[in-house]
């Protein structure tokens, strides 16, 4: 499997240092970065500063808090004099060409402190933070330059697709992403004036991680790919599949939750798929939510299931206003039912050829 979001990287940058490198004459310090409270100098100096340091999260494997450093740009052997224009642009490079690395060369299971929102990110979480970095701050200085600049759609896709789950798609990516941050406007939607962007939610059980999808993952799974993940097998089940196409049309409708979506079961033994375990939606009225799972073939018979439905279940439970956790197992699946039964379901209720089974909070 690649390290998706290097290449991503690059491109942002790229196309940054390409725009921008038609003003270098101009005073950046001078000028307001579009809607910032930053000059434009600033909002160069910031770029490569976040570059840099996502890098070195997943590069230092920080877990609890950003590595403390920064960086300054400086244009002489002494550090007395600052880099013009031209060494920002370059610096900008560099530090994208490092963040492109670390992505490159971190394991696919490594995660890494980022506050937004659930403490920590993988290697393509922080590829898609840096692209809107990028992206999103260089259109901030061009406004202020006045200088156009239109990004390939493919970037504000892939940040979209990745670190902002909840919105729903718009008439184009950079529409989208620009009205996302409150950088713009869209036809019947109400401006945003706050934001924030959000990494996939992770759980832990004894054996397993329950890494919740984002929707590229989803989007990947639904279409026959492999989402990124080595399965048990050679392929997600079929069931799985579906699930991942559920989580495509919540994205396009705009009720996408990625905490009450998806997880894929990943044995961390040697971070292999072994199946997915999700709920149909957020939780109703009365606080009830409804999970469901499927495990590929190969890996029936040691328990994940169980393992993971006590461990999604519990996390469901201590939610605010979540009382009860239901299944809904065909009467003929009796391995589903003996798991749910293990993990501390009670039948409750059948209908048809169906047996409902609850675990109440």
């Amino acid at each position: 499997m690649g390290a998706v979001g290097a290449e991503q990287v690059e491109e942002a940058v790229a196309h940054c240092v390409a725009a921008l490198g038609a003003v270098t004459d101009r005073d950046w310090e001078k000028v307001r970065a579009g809607r910032l409270e930053w000059s434009c100098r600033e909002t160069a100096v910031h770029i490569a500063s976040d570059l840099i340091a996502y890098a070195g999260q997943i590069a230092g494997r920080a877990q609890d808090a950003y590595v403390p450093f920064e960086i300054t740009l400086d244009g002489s052997e002494d550090g007395l004099d600052p880099a013009d224009n031209a060494g920002a642009l370059q610096v900008i490079a560099t530090t994208g060409a490092l963040l492109a690395a670390a992505v490159r060369t971190t394991p696919r299971a490594v995660r890494a402190f980022h506050p937004y929102p659930f403490r920590h990110a993988n290697r393509e979480g922080f590829a898609a933070m840096g692209v809107a970095e990028v992206l999103l701050h260089t259109h901030d200085i061009a406004e202020g330059m006045r200088l156009p600049y239109d990004p390939p759609a493919e970037l504000a896709s892939f940040v979209l697709t990745r670190i902002f789950p909840r919105v729903r798609p718009g008439p184009t990516p950079w529409q989208t992403l620009l009205w996302a941050t409150g950088r713009g406007e869209l036809p019947g939607r109400e401006p945003v004036t706050q934001w924030r962007w959000s990494n996939n939610p992770v759980l832990r059980s004894e054996r397993l991680t329950l890494e919740g999808v984002a929707p590229a993952t989803s989007a990947d799974l639904s279409l026959a790919g492999d989402g990124g993940y080595e399965w048990v097998g050679g392929a997600a089940a079929e069931g799985t599949r579906e699930g991942a196409g559920i989580m495509v049309k919540q994205y396009e409708e705009g009720v996408f939750h990625p905490e009450w979506g998806m997880y894929v079961l990943v044995r961390r033994e040697d971070d292999r798929a072994v199946g997915a375990m999700g709920f149909h939606g957020v939780p109703d009225g009365d606080g009830r939510v409804e999970i469901g799972y499927d495990l590929v073939e190969g890996a029936r018979g040691h328990g994940y299931a169980t393992e993971a439905l006590r461990t999604l279940s519990a996390w469901a439970l201590a939610q605010d206003g979540v009382r009860t956790v239901t299944a809904v197992v065909e009467r003929e699946n009796v391995p589903s039912q003996n798991v749910v039964t293990r993990a501390g379901f009670t039948r409750v209720a059948q209908d048809g050829g169906q047996y409902t089974y609850e675990l109440r909070g």
